[in-house]
């Protein structure tokens, strides 16, 4: 069996990738192998399982820990990595083998040769994902919210619960394929007898007929309908979070589950703050003397405003830091911090007075460390001669 293809790689990224590359992939890479973009195309299908399955895993902070560390057997301890787990079911036994992983996924082909399993095409398939993009506001974002989602999709038929016969009657077997979906025929030819297989072309490879069809959904088991769902979003969710909803996806075929709905988050931008993961960041203007003397300044939180020591001497363009002011961490609880870039500001109408004040400032030569720089005019005769 074929190893398992590396997280990162499924992603297109490199082992050690930021939370941010690794947020950027999934959404193109989800967008580009989305079901809905790519109908009929069971490899899109697939690539589009494995890239939810990649993100769930790296965007975690644990699992992407154990699993850099580890590989797959620090985030599946059965896997059979490290002795003795193996792999059960394929072929036999009370696990699951190839046919359940694509039944799961949506495929419901199933592989011939493993164990003796054949295709079964009229066996439950699981129904189709469905992603959608949902636009939040940078507050319902940070302290989470309530929403509700309008979709349009297909449902099971509550008249006929799926089958497709109108109430009172059967699906009935196929006269023509005998329920298997397919007919095969014998052709003889110089070089022997050779067989080839096609769909029934009565039953359409469901393996049966409806002869009394539901007259809600035409016989089709599912009809298209809008419907309103509550979508929970908790506090800490950024641009690309994604929030799955089970069994909300497309309907199961032949008593498959349903697939799931992803909402993935657009989180609009702060008029104030700038998120960098779960920490914010402001600038906040200080007058010359404040940067110069020191001072304590208000400064506008998520909740309150906050003090900020500015310390004397504090030159344009410092960084300074209030610890647990920022966004709450959606995994693990723990809130980041704020960081506010001073910057000093400089009056642009003085009076008579204020000028006389500045240029006798700028004439003093008692200030620690003005008497050790050298005047521009020296530096020029030294540069020239």
């Amino acid at each position: 069996m074929a190893d398992k293809q590396d997280l990162y790689e499924v992603l297109g990224l490199q082992k050690g990738a930021s939370d941010a590359e690794i947020k950027s992939a999934f959404r193109k890479m989800a967008m580009k192998y989305h079901p809905d973009k790519n109908p009929g195309d069971k490899s899109a299908e697939e690539k589009f399982k494995e890239i939810n399955e990649a993100y769930s895993v790296l965007s975690d902070p644990d699992k992407k820990t154990k699993y850099d560390k580890f590989g797959f057997a620090g985030i599946d301890p059965n896997a059979g990595f490290g002795g003795g787990g193996g792999f059960s079911g394929f072929g036999g036994g009370d696990g699951f083998g190839f046919e359940d992983i694509f039944n799961m996924f949506g495929g419901g082909g199933g592989f011939s040769g493993f164990g003796g399993r054949s295709a079964n095409r009229n066996g439950p398939r699981r129904g189709q994902d469905i992603q959608k993009t949902m636009s939040i506001s940078f507050n319902e974002a940070v302290f989470g919210c309530k929403k509700e989602i309008r979709l349009t999709k297909s449902v099971k038929c509550e008249d006929c619960g799926g089958t497709g016969a109108e109430k009172g009657s059967e699906k009935k077997t196929c006269p023509e394929c005998g329920g298997r979906g397919t007919v095969t025929s014998a052709q003889q030819t110089p070089f022997g007898t050779f067989q080839s297989q096609r769909t029934c072309s009565r039953c359409g490879g469901s393996g049966s007929i409806i002869e009394k069809p539901c007259r809600k959904c035409s016989g089709a088991g599912t009809y298209r309908k809008t419907i309103n769902i509550n979508v929970d979003i908790p506090a800490g969710v950024d641009t690309d979070s994604v929030i799955p909803i089970r069994g909300q996806g497309q309907p199961g075929v032949n008593g498959g589950a349903n697939g799931d709905l992803y909402i993935v988050l657009d989180v609009q931008d702060s008029d104030v703050f700038e998120r960098r993961d779960d920490d914010l960041w402001i600038e906040a203007p200080i007058t010359f003397s404040q940067a110069a003397l020191g001072d304590e300044i208000t400064v506008p939180g998520l909740t309150e405003r906050l003090s900020l020591k500015v310390p004397a001497g504090t030159q344009s363009g410092t960084v300074l830091r209030i610890r647990g002011k920022g966004v709450t961490n959606v995994r693990n609880g723990r809130p980041g911090d704020l960081y506010v870039k001073v910057f000093v500001e400089i009056p642009t109408k003085l009076t008579s007075e204020q000028k006389k004040l500045i240029k006798e400032f700028g004439e003093t030569k008692t200030l620690e460390g003005y008497s050790k720089r050298k005047k521009f005019s020296d530096t020029l005769k030294d540069l020239f001669s």
